[in-house]
C-alpha cells in the first residue's frame, strides 16, 4: 500500500483487519471476521473442491482423480518410509496438514492485486504456523505417553550413554525436544514472510522508478520486474517445499513417539 510519500510499505500485506465492520467483545477483546479468517476459509473451500473433484473412484481415473491420488499416495509412502506400516493410521492428519499448508501458501501468491484484490498468506503469521506446530507436537506427546507411558522419557537418553553423562544428556535432549514446535512453526513463518517482503520491495522499485521517468524505469524498474518474475517462480517452489518439510518433520517426530529411537 502506497504511503503519502509514494513509498510502498512491505509490511502492510501482513496486517490483519476486519472484513466486516462490527464484531463483538469477549473479556475486552474484539472478535471479528478478519482477512486472515477469510483466507483460511477460502483455503478450506478450495481444498474441499479439489478433493471432491478427485474422489470419483473411477476404474480408469481421470487427470483430476489421478492428481488427488498422487498426493495421497505421496503422503502414504512418506509415512510408511519414516514410521513403518503403522504410520498409515496418521495419514489423515499429516495429509490434511500438508494440503492445508500447500494451498494456503499458493493462494497467498495469486496475483489478484492486478484487479484490486489483496491476497493474504495465512502461513506468514506465526500464530497460524505456531498453532499447527503445537497440534503436531501435542499428537507426538499423546502418542508417546499413551503408547509407552513413562518409558517415553527413554527417548531423551540415547543407547550407550555413559552413566555419569545421563543427567546432562537427558537435559540436552529434552531441551532439543521442547524446541521442536518453535522451530517447526518458525521455519514456515520465516520462509513465507521473507519471500513476500522481497516481492513487495521489488514491486516498490518497479512502481516508483516507472513513475520517476523512462530512464529510471529502464535502469531500475525493468531489472526489478525481471527479478520479480524469477523470485515468484522460486516462491512457488518454496510454497511446495515448506509444506513438504512441515509434513516430513511431523512424520519424523511421530516416528520418535512410536518407535522410541
Amino acid at each position: 500500500m502506497a504511503a503519502e510519500s509514494g513509498k510502498i510499505d512491505p509490511m502492510h500485506q501482513f496486517e490483519i483487519a476486519p472484513v466486516f465492520p462490527g464484531g463483538f467483545e469477549i473479556a475486552g477483546q474484539t472478535i471479528a471476521f478478519t482477512n486472515s479468517a477469510l483466507w483460511m476459509l477460502l483455503t478450506l473451500v478450495t481444498l474441499w473442491v479439489f478433493m471432491q473433484g478427485g474422489m470419483k473412484r473411477e476404474l480408469v481415473p481421470g487427470r483430476w482423480q489421478l492428481m488427488v491420488e498422487s498426493f495421497t499416495g505421496f503422503i502414504d509412502d512418506m509415512l510408511v518410509a519414516n514410521i513403518g506400516a503403522e504410520g498409515r493410521k496418521y495419514a489423515p492428519y499429516v495429509f490434511s496438514l500438508f494440503m492445508f499448508i500447500l494451498f494456503a501458501n499458493i493462494l497467498g501468491l495469486l496475483p489478484i492485486g492486478v484487479v484490486g484484490g489483496h491476497p493474504f498468506t495465512v502461513t506468514s503469521h506465526l500464530t497460524i504456523t505456531g498453532i499447527l506446530a503445537i497440534v503436531s507436537f501435542a499428537i507426538v506427546l499423546i502418542v508417546g505417553f499413551g503408547r509407552h507411558g513413562l518409558h517415553f522419557f527413554s527417548l531423551f537418553v540415547p543407547h550407550g550413554t555413559p552413566l555419569p553423562m545421563i543427567p546432562f544428556i537427558f537435559l540436552v535432549e529434552l531441551l532439543s525436544f521442547l524446541v521442536r514446535p518453535f522451530s517447526l512453526g518458525l521455519r514456515l513463518f520465516v520462509a513465507m514472510t521473507a519471500g513476500h517482503i522481497l516481492l513487495k520491495v521489488l514491486a516498490g522499485f518497479v512502481i516508483n522508478s516507472t513513475n520517476a521517468g523512462v530512464g529510471y524505469g529502464l535502469m531500475v524498474g525493468l531489472p526489478s520486474l525481471t527479478l520479480m518474475v524469477g523470485i515468484s517462480a522460486l516462491e512457488i517452489l518454496v510454497a511446495v517445499v515448506q509444506a513438504y518439510v512441515f509434513a516430513l518433520l511431523t512424520s519424523l517426530y511421530i516416528n520418535d513417539a512410536v518407535n522410541l529411537h
